[in-house]
């Protein structure tokens, strides 16, 4: 059974094609399962649309949940399109986050921390001038706030774990190989499952997220683990999935889930 659970699409403002677009390469790609899980609105913010090239507007929300269960109908017996959202993870909006998604049928929603002290975790420039112990500080935090996703009980997956190292892959070495195994023992607690997420390819780290090093430790503490492409253009679908799942067993892994209505629908590997 092949499965995809994180995908884009245009309404996002940084992502090409729309839901049907991506649904017919899952098919093409021998896909069982496609997720629907385009980014979050901001809804903490009084603007409908504050960053229009990073997530959907408020009032898309709603515009977007029917479309992808209209063409869950549409395509039932083909592929099993799941209800699916990539969440923002802000500590101090949690709250409105939940309430906002409570009255939907949404199968799982990711939740992904992208800024940390106000800052894009992408951010290029943020490395730079700062000393090895505000370094750790800041991976420290990023974690911290990975923890804190994990335990709200919004999310049944956890975006890119270590997606900081995006475009400063010297992040890996930062040192804090016990906030992580904190990090990895409160998520397993809470039951959430990690994304292997292959978009790190696109970016100046290579690969996937998390690293091999941060999979095994998860084997460890028994944290589940899922499968996302992250992908922002048709073409990327499924991208990687045979390789992941290949690394997965070598690492010493025996299955990976998705999700459906919020439960874990387990898949031997």
């Amino acid at each position: 059974m092949k499965f995809d659970l994180h995908t884009h699409h245009f309404r996002c403002g940084h992502a090409d094609g729309d839901i049907e677009s991506y649904i017919q390469a899952g098919i093409k790609v021998g896909l069982t399962v496609i997720g629907i899980s385009d980014h979050s609105p901001y809804f903490a913010s009084e603007h409908d649309q504050p960053q229009p090239g990073i997530a959907m507007g408020k009032s898309q929300f709603l515009h977007y949940i029917d479309e992808v269960l209209r063409l869950k109908a549409k395509y039932e017996g083909k592929i099993d399109v799941l209800l699916g959202m990539e969440s923002d993870f802000y500590p101090e909006s949690i709250d409105l986050y939940r309430r906002m998604y409570e009255p939907h049928p949404f199968d799982y929603i990711i939740g992904s921390v992208h800024h940390t002290r106000g800052i894009s975790i992408f951010n290029r420039t943020r490395w730079k001038g700062m000393s090895k112990s505000k370094k750790i500080e800041e991976k420290r935090e990023y974690y911290s706030q990975i923890a804190q996703s994990a335990s709200s009980g919004v999310f049944q997956v956890l975006g890119h774990i270590d997606a900081m190292k995006g475009y400063y892959p010297a992040f890996s070495d930062i040192e804090a190989a016990d906030v992580i195994d904190e990090t990895l023992k409160i998520i397993a607690d809470n039951q959430v499952s990690i994304e292997i997420n292959t978009s790190g390819k696109t970016k100046d780290v290579g690969g996937w997220y998390p690293s091999d090093a941060i999979l095994e430790r998860a084997l460890h503490y028994g944290v589940q683990v899922t499968f996302g492409s992250d992908a922002h253009v048709p073409s990327r679908v499924g991208d990687d999935w045979e390789l992941v799942r290949r690394q997965l067993k070598e690492i010493g892994f025996r299955e990976w889930v998705y999700y459906k209505q919020k439960q874990p629908v387990v898949v031997p590997l």
